[in-house]
């Protein structure tokens, strides 16, 4: 892409990486593509990096009004990328002194969310040995003002902020011969979630006198995250190639998805209907769409198994039908 840029650059040209990366890429690996043309950064173009900020399905925060931080090569490259984006967007922009601290702030981010979605997904697994309910914990937590941040359990991570992101910064620090132990291991904690989920519902089924093989499984949600039709790095397509690798029949709704390829094999999604709830041997909810109808879902399913909490407020009708992660 930079080589593409390059064809084409001239004089007063503002060029700004976007993309998540590891520190040092937009000096170490774009600047140097773009100075073999002879131009000089900081004089005859403009050389930035600022981190895109995307939440799909959040309704409130779009990119117009999302603040955005940037970092320039040198303070006019800086002060060039901060006009630009002051005059497009209803939000702040905040300067960091080099495009380093600004990609830092990105894989910080990232790393932020996929240690703490580690570290609940390690509590609920630890809390369902116990005996314990670690949604109710996580409300009773989240009722302190200062101190603590809700994240919540799950069948896996998905998107590529989150599983992907944080590991352009491991492969960064080997260079320092520095290992990042708490990014690999939230990674491998949150790698096992989609088996654990299988063992949680061969439990299940096995408490009521089914097995996994051969039974009929509906699962309720293939993309990665609620209200959105995005499947990258989706831990339900992981949960689906496991519950297929033991035998079970499985069908899939999402209100989002129609169809779709993974590794090779098509899948069509299907209708959510009284019949197809009645056969199934259990209900998987492996995301939590607000489209579906989980009223319906838990009068005419026997066996719900909820990983994301999306009952929460109507399996009290239904306390025998529903099992949480």
């Amino acid at each position: 892409s930079t080589k593409e840029v390059a064809k084409r650059l001239h004089p007063e040209m503002l060029i700004v990486l976007e993309s998540t990366t590891y520190p040092g890429t937009t000096e170490e690996v774009i600047l140097p593509l773009l100075q073999e043309y002879g131009f000089k950064v900081g004089k005859d173009f403009y050389l930035a990096f600022s981190p895109e900020r995307v939440d799909p399905g959040n309704l409130i925060y779009k990119t117009k009004n999302t603040p955005k931080v940037v970092g320039g090569v040198t303070e006019k490259c800086t002060l060039h990328a901060k006009t630009l984006y002051e005059n497009v967007l209803n939000a702040g922009v905040f300067t960091v002194s080099s495009p380093k601290e600004a990609e830092m702030s990105k894989i910080l981010e990232n790393t932020f969310r996929i240690v703490n979605i580690g570290l609940i997904n390690e509590m609920a697994i630890l809390a369902k040995k116990m005996g314990i309910n670690i949604w109710q914990v996580i409300d009773a937590a989240a009722t302190k003002p200062f101190g603590f941040m809700p994240f919540y359990p799950g069948p896996g991570v998905g998107g590529h902020c989150i599983p992907i992101d944080p590991f352009y910064l491991t492969y960064k620090a080997r260079e320092f011969d520095y290992h990042t132990r708490i990014i690999e291991l939230a990674g491998e904690i949150n790698d096992y979630m989609p088996e654990y989920v299988i063992e949680r519902l061969m439990d299940i089924l096995n408490e009521n006198k089914k097995c996994l093989n051969g039974s009929k499984i509906l699962m309720l949600g293939v993309s990665y995250k609620n209200d959105i039709d995005d499947l990258r790095e989706s831990p339900a397509l992981k949960v689906l190639e496991l519950l297929e690798k033991k035998g079970a029949e499985v069908k899939i709704h999402d209100p989002y998805i129609k169809n779709f390829s993974h590794k090779g094999i098509e899948y069509k999604t299907v209708d959510l209907t009284k019949e197809l709830l009645e056969e199934s041997d259990a209900v998987l909810i492996t995301t939590g769409h607000k489209k579906v109808d989980y009223n319906f879902v838990l009068e005419n399913a026997d066996i719900v198994f909820d990983t994301k909490n999306i009952t929460k407020g109507l399996r009290e009708k239904y306390p025998e039908k529903v099992s949480l992660l």
